[in-house]
């Protein structure tokens, strides 16, 4: 019921962080995957060399047209794009910005890539946020994006449904990935996650990637449109 082998992946925000995590989650579970980052990044040291890469710019529909098309099919797309501007987001430039990668790049991925995933019925994972569910003082533009993203895996999953493509999202808690560095590296906000945390740690990408491929295997055949929280407990405390 778990078994996912056989199965073609493809990740945005592939090459690092949660999405390299992921990559590997699904490469070692005997997928083939296609790990896409920025053109100008260069793969994380953590993503497995035998994983297939490829540039992508989700903010760039060209550059989506040009990934998708070269792909013979696909059973599996994980939306883990994402980036944050954290104060800078209240100049409204950085603010489109945010929104543009987190949720507008979300959407144009589940488009782009509809006609492959309705071949045989696909699953969708998107990457939403604890910020899905409440705000962010000094990040408006990403939780926007993620309250976005949790409302358009929603839509998503009624709309698709009567295809066979199933569309859910994970939603991070506090992740040790190199967006969370410079919090990790605060004594002080460091030990206030802590202690809020159920489970007392911060999680790892790893914790994400075991989700997100559950979300996608036949063990999860009936579940469409879910939120998953993976946080160890911080919503609820």
């Amino acid at each position: 019921m778990f078994d996912v082998s056989g199965k073609a992946a493809l990740i945005t925000g592939g090459t690092s962080g949660i999405g390299a995590a992921i990559a590997n989650r699904f490469f070692d579970a005997g997928c083939r995957v296609v790990a896409a980052g920025l053109p100008d990044e260069k793969p994380s040291p953590t993503l497995n060399a035998k994983i297939s890469v490829a540039s992508l710019n989700v903010s760039d529909p060209g550059s989506i047209e040009e990934l998708v098309t070269g792909l013979d099919e696909l059973d599996v797309l994980v939306n883990a794009a994402g980036i944050i501007r954290r104060a800078a987001e209240f100049e409204l430039e950085q603010f489109q910005a945010v929104v543009d990668v987190n949720l507008v790049g979300s959407m144009r991925m589940c488009t782009a890539c509809k006609p492959l995933l309705l071949k045989q019925g696909g699953a969708i994972v998107n990457v939403a946020s604890m910020y899905s569910f409440f705000g962010a003082g000094l990040a408006p533009g990403y939780s926007a994006s993620k309250g976005g993203v949790a409302q358009l895996t929603k839509s998503l999953a009624v709309a698709w449904a009567q295809h066979g493509i199933r569309v859910n999202a994970v939603a991070p808690g506090w992740i040790a990935t190199p967006l969370t560095q410079a919090l990790r590296d605060d004594p002080a906000r460091y030990a206030t996650v802590i202690e809020r945390t159920p489970l007392k740690r911060w999680g790892q990408p790893d914790d994400i990637a075991g989700a997100v491929v559950f979300l996608c295997s036949p063990a999860a055949a009936f579940i469409t449109g879910v939120i998953l929280p993976v946080d160890g407990g911080y919503l609820v405390s």
